[in-house]
C-alpha cells in the first residue's frame, strides 16, 4: 500500500469519526477512537481535544487517560503525563499500563525509586506485560541493584525470546553481574533480531573476554 493511498485510508476514517461524533457528540467512544486516529495523523492538538471530550463525558474512561498521558509524554510534557496516568489510576487502579506508564515518567525525570516500584506493581498486576520487565530492569541497574535486574530481565526474555530489547537488557543485566559469556550470547542474540547494540557496549563485553 503506497503512502498516498494510506493518507487517503486514515483520512477516511477521519471523516467517518468527525461524522459520528457529529451525530453521536455524547458517545465516549467515538471521541476516544477519534483522538487515537488524530494522533495517528499527526494532529496532537485535535487529538489531546478529542480525548478530553471522551474523559470529560466519562471521567472514569481510564483509557483515553492513558492515551491522552501518552500524547503529553510524546510533547516532552512529563508533569501532565504524570496528571493524566493517576488519574487513570483513580478509575482503575490495578492498570499495568498506567502503573507502567508512571514508571517511564519516574525514570525520565531520575526518580529511580518511583520507578522501580511503580513498574513492579505494574507486573503485579500483569505479569506478562514485557515492557514493564523490560523497564525495571534498567530501573534497577540505574539502582545499582544489578541481580534484581536480571531476574526482571529474564522475565522479559522468557514472555518473549524474540524481542531484540528484551535480548539487549538481558545481556546488559549478565554483565553487570559478570556473566561475560552469557552477556555476549544474549547480545548477539539482540542483533540477529536487529536490535542496534551500543557499540560501547560491545567493545566493553569483548574487552571483558580479552577479544
Amino acid at each position: 500500500m503506497s503512502e498516498s493511498t494510506q493518507k487517503e485510508d486514515l483520512q477516511k476514517i477521519i471523516s467517518n469519526l468527525e461524522a459520528e461524533c457529529a451525530e453521536h457528540p455524547k458517545s465516549v467512544i467515538a471521541h476516544h477512537q477519534l483522538g487515537l486516529v488524530y494522533r495517528k495523523a499527526g494532529r496532537m492538538d485535535d487529538a489531546v481535544k478529542e480525548l478530553k471530550k471522551a474523559i470529560e463525558l466519562d471521567p472514569f474512561s481510564f483509557e483515553s487517560q492513558i492515551n491522552l498521558g501518552a500524547l503529553y509524554f510524546d510533547q516532552g510534557d512529563l508533569e501532565s503525563a504524570k496528571a493524566a496516568n493517576e488519574e487513570a489510576l483513580k478509575a482503575y487502579p490495578t492498570s499495568a499500563q498506567a502503573h507502567a506508564n508512571l514508571g517511564l515518567i519516574h525514570q525520565q525525570q531520575g526518580r529511580v525509586n518511583e520507578a522501580v516500584a511503580s513498574y513492579t506493581e505494574a507486573t503485579r498486576h500483569d505479569p506478562k506485560l514485557v515492557t514493564a520487565w523490560i523497564n525495571l530492569t534498567s530501573a534497577h541497574i540505574m539502582a545499582g541493584e544489578n541481580e534484581k535486574a536480571l531476574d526482571a530481565a529474564q522475565q522479559g526474555v522468557s514472555l518473549d525470546p524474540d524481542f531484540p530489547v528484551a535480548q539487549n537488557n538481558l545481556a546488559v543485566a549478565l554483565y553487570y553481574t559478570k556473566d561475560f559469556k552469557g552477556a555476549q550470547l544474549h547480545m548477539e542474540k539482540a542483533q540477529e533480531l536487529g536490535y542496534q547494540v551500543d557499540p560501547r557496549f560491545v567493545e566493553a563485553v569483548k574487552s571483558e573476554l580479552g577479544l
